[in-house]
């Protein structure tokens, strides 16, 4: 790698940025620490501004991570899914890693009115309420919110519900997962999901609202807030008739994917 960054037409901050993607890609492994910002002004002869430019610039990337009071690491390679119907269990096992949970809350509780509404609870039905964060190799990868109908699943609160729910759902209530609604937007890590997710804050998160059913009948509402730092999502796109009988290029094709 060079050992200079000279005065040019690419800005020094560009150069150094590019001298330190072939350090983390060619050189260190992922969670491996970069040189430190001292280290860099002193090999390079520049300003600790242009050091954390050309870092910023990486860490806006994906390629390298802060975190706070310890560093900047080389960041993991993002786990990617495509749109489908499957657990997050399955999809993590799917990719050669290991998944797990930690269970925060399971309780009944009457839910929001927007829950109420698409779980179909009417106007005294209750539902259990799971809060859980998911792992993949021992790393936080999403924190999801989810509500399950009583009447559909009497003394969930008992089961094991540290690995997949839909398997659970097949073999113990004969409730098979079918089909699934499901929008997705961004948010940022705040407060106690950014610590529970052990990310720094305003970390991207990729947010998934799901309601999934079996047989027509909905069985779960559930908010789920990946790191953006960990996980991406691949689409294939295809023209398809619009209502008007015109082709668009917007529409998604294949299943919905269930983080």
């Amino acid at each position: 790698m060079p050992r200079r960054i000279d005065d040019g037409p690419r800005p020094k901050h560009a150069q150094l940025s590019d001298v330190l993607a072939a350090l983390a890609t060619g050189e260190l492994g992922p969670d491996t620490a970069i040189p430190s910002e001292r280290d860099l002004m002193a090999t390079y002869d520049v300003s600790r501004a242009t050091v954390r430019k050309a870092i910023d610039s990486l860490v806006a990337g994906g390629l390298l991570t802060r975190i706070q009071g310890k560093g900047t690491f080389v960041a993991r390679p993002r786990v990617e899914s495509r749109l489908h119907l499957a657990s997050f269990s399955e999809d993590m096992r799917r990719r050669g890693l290991v998944p797990s949970t930690r269970l925060m809350l399971v309780d009944e509780e009457r839910p929001p009115a927007e829950v109420v509404r698409t779980l179909r609870l009417g106007a005294r039905g209750t539902a259990w309420r799971i809060d859980r964060v998911r792992l993949a190799d021992g790393q936080p990868m999403a924190i999801e919110q989810g509500w399950y109908p009583r009447s559909l699943l009497p003394d969930l609160d008992t089961e094991d519900l540290a690995g997949s729910l839909y398997t659970l759902f097949a073999e113990r209530y004969g409730l098979v997962i079918d089909g699934a609604e499901q929008t997705l937007w961004g948010e940022a890590a705040e407060g106690a999901t950014a610590r529970r997710l052990e990310a720094p804050v305003h970390t991207p998160l990729l947010v998934f609202r799901r309601v999934s059913s079996a047989a027509g009948r909905p069985v779960e509402h559930v908010v789920s807030r990946y790191r953006g730092d960990r996980y991406q999502v691949h689409m294939s796109l295809g023209a398809t008739p619009d209502a008007t009988g015109k082709k668009s290029s917007n529409s998604t094709t294949g299943r919905k994917r269930s983080p």
